[in-house]
């Protein structure tokens, strides 16, 4: 399918940017926003639609703000991007993801914006990632004037779909996230906006209050009631305003597409072939005209518009065609459906079983098969969100037959005709391990004719939350188990002369970090078998047609920089220690209108022996740098990570500097016991 090209629509002279606004909170605060209003909106009041994130909106998102707040303005909204506090330019401090405080402060804000003499007094909440997260947790807190949401690539459970744990196994971007949230809580204010004399009291007032938030998260390895907080799946029903949520095949978070259209009324979703970033710029394409469907969505619930969005399919989905592996795509094959339901008629869950290597039709009487696998299996796994930065980053999982040797491997027939698989996929296993910890990691491919294998979509299981992320229960060693691993969802047509093949490890690094103990985990393939879902027909099902892409032009920029990124994998061949390590610069520029200098840097690096003989080990460095005129002000954080059979061990370190000097540090260390993590 060829791309579509993203029209930019010359929206300026629409539009009055008023660059800093000052949104009082009850106890004193106050918090920054940067409004972008329609010029007549004096004799036409509009709606008001609100992105609310700690990503500072004055000189962090504005290129991109630029790009869909622009449009919203010249269509008739006015937009408000808001600093969290502590964060860009806004008072008080970061106290931690999705903070009830993050939220109370949202209902002020959201009252705000309804009482001004510009606002009809209807609010929507659009946000991706962070912002689609706290659009769903504000929703739930049911304030009056919020009328509709636009959540992209968020969640629903905070504990089992983010970026902390996957089924339970602990995920190294907790580390890779963590460093940057550490680096959010640790930016200086601009001087130009809180002033000359004030904004080093503010910053120095963040150092000295911030926390390592990855060692608040590693306090709880268990589905707690912290991870409970603003995890609306917890009751879907505080939920009553329409939400239309998206994703991509490839981003971290796609389940929260599925979950809210199955718990929530009216919620419609849609899930494309991307990665991390809004739909009208996904990367892999093709991208669509998502700010057209943010504007019929906007216009029916916040204007009462007759625009049909209540008609539309509960999923449109993009049914991408299987082909052989590369770490990046600029464009997937395939087109798109609608599911006029879900669960859908038109989707047959198909149980194939497992026996001696083979996936058959019926039960078998396979005898066990065990592995160990290498603790670098999962090197070919791509990163566990795709942020599809381009061609610079590699991101994506690549040829799977390195890792499929570390494996127990179940091959299914060449298949004859194509096979469409739409939705979750449940791999049900019969295990045991010889450890009281161990995990598995499950993948479903596609051995292609050139025998190249593509992993489709994979899952996560620690085997010790094998009944309850809330209350998990070590194993007893060789003691055999009946398990449930989800995998994650997806909508692929495996090509005819392809084969599918099921891939079980024990060990799946860098995404998931390894058990205390090398471990060995047998299957039993008798009593074992994949739930498969296949789209069985499309007769019936809703044609889907997007517009083509739109956006205003970004932020203008002076790129002095262009920057790239590398991605090196090392063996030591004695050691048998093996270092992935990534290198990200994302250049150099000046934002034109602002007249601030940005550079952004990070460094991952990830270790790891072969035979478990040394420990694991995780770390992550960023520096991010401003100038503009007299004004230089540098960040350097890092976040790293080891463990023992016992504890885990966490440091982390803050430098910050002004005009080079040394201004304000901070370090972090502690020990968390492994809890049957």
């Amino acid at each position: 399918m060829a791309s579509k090209s993203v029209n930019i629509i010359e929206c300026r002279d629409l539009v009055e940017n008023i660059e800093i606004v000052w949104i009082p909170m009850r106890d004193g605060r106050k918090l920054a926003a940067r409004l972008l209003l329609p010029k007549d909106k004096a004799e036409r009041p509009v709606p008001a639609i609100l992105e609310y994130i700690p990503y500072r909106r004055r000189d962090g998102t504005r290129p991109r703000d630029d790009e869909t707040h622009y449009w919203f303005a010249a269509n008739g909204y006015g937009v408000a991007r808001v600093d969290i506090a502590g964060s860009g330019d806004s008072e008080g401090l970061i106290q931690d993801e999705y903070h009830k405080r993050e939220q109370d402060d949202a209902l002020e804000i959201i009252a705000w914006l309804a009482e001004q003499d510009w606002c009809t007094g209807s609010v929507g909440m659009i946000g991706i990632s962070w912002g689609g997260f706290n659009g769903l947790q504000v929703a739930a807190r049911k304030p009056p004037a919020l009328k509709a949401v636009v959540s992209l690539c968020s969640t629903v459970d905070r504990y089992a779909d983010d970026v902390h744990y996957m089924g339970g196994c602990l995920l190294n971007d907790t580390v890779d996230w963590g460093d940057y949230f550490v680096t959010c809580g640790s930016l200086p204010p601009d001087p130009e906006i809180v002033g000359e004399d004030r904004w080093k009291e503010m910053w120095k007032y963040r150092i000295d209050n911030l926390d390592c938030y990855p060692m608040l998260w590693m306090e709880h390895q268990r589905r707690d009631s912290y991870w409970k907080h603003g995890s609306v799946c917890e009751d879907y029903s505080k939920i009553e305003v329409p939400v239309l949520n998206a994703s991509g095949w490839v981003d971290g978070y796609t389940a929260a597409v599925f979950r809210s259209v199955e718990n929530m009324p009216g919620a419609k979703g849609i899930a494309g072939p991307w990665g991390h970033k809004y739909p009208h710029v996904g990367i892999p394409g093709p991208a669509i005209g998502f700010l057209q469907e943010c504007k019929r969505w906007w216009d029916r619930w916040l204007k009462g518009k007759k625009t049909g969005v209540e008609s539309d399919p509960p999923l449109r989905l993009f049914l991408q065609e299987g082909e052989a592996p590369k770490p990046h795509f600029d464009q997937r094959k395939g087109h798109w459906i609608g599911l006029t339901e879900w669960p859908s008629k038109n989707i047959k869950t198909e149980t194939i079983h497992l026996g001696d290597g083979k996936l058959a039709a019926a039960k078998t009487k396979a005898k066990p098969r065990s592995i160990c696998s290498s603790l670098s299996t999962g090197m070919n796994a791509g990163e566990w969100c795709a942020y599809a930065l381009g061609k610079v980053a590699p991101e994506l999982a690549i040829d799977q037959r390195e890792d499929d040797l570390q494996s127990i491997c179940f091959d299914g027939p060449v298949l004859k005709k194509p096979l469409s698989i739409v939705g979750r996929t449940y791999v049900r296993l019969r295990v045991a391990a010889d450890k009281p910890q161990a995990q598995v990691a499950v993948r479903l491919n596609a051995i292609h004719a050139d025998g190249t294998v593509e992993r489709i979509t994979y899952g996560l299981l620690n085997l010790a939350h094998r009944e309850s992320h809330e209350k998990p229960t070590p194993l007893k060693p060789k003691q055999f188990y009946d398990v449930a691993v989800e995998l994650n969802e997806i909508a692929e047509t495996v090509p005819a002369g392809s084969a599918l093949r099921l891939a079980i490890s024990s060990n799946y690094w860098p995404i998931a970090w390894p058990s205390p103990e090398l471990a060995t985990v047998t299957v039993d393939p008798s009593r074992s078998r994949i739930e498969l879902p296949v789209l069985k027909s499309e007769k019936g099902l809703a044609k889907v047609k997007f517009s083509a892409p739109e956006k205003s032009p970004p932020a203008p920029l002076t790129i002095s920089d262009p920057g790239a990124e590398t991605r090196h994998l090392i063996l030591d061949i004695e050691s048998q220690r093996v270092n992935f390590t990534i290198k990200r610069n994302d250049g150099t520029y000046k934002i034109n209108e602002i007249g601030t200098e940005i550079s952004l840097t990070k460094l991952k690096d990830y270790s790891v022996s072969r035979d478990g003989r040394e420990p694991p080990h995780s770390m992550v460095a960023t520096t991010v740098h401003y100038r503009r005129g007299n004004w230089d002000a540098r960040t350097e954080t890092d976040v790293s990570l080891t463990s023992d059979n016992t504890h885990f061990h966490m440091e982390s370190h803050v430098r910050t500097f002004i005009n080079g000097q040394p201004f304000m540090n901070r370090d972090f260390k502690r020990s968390f016991k492994r809890d049957c993590m």
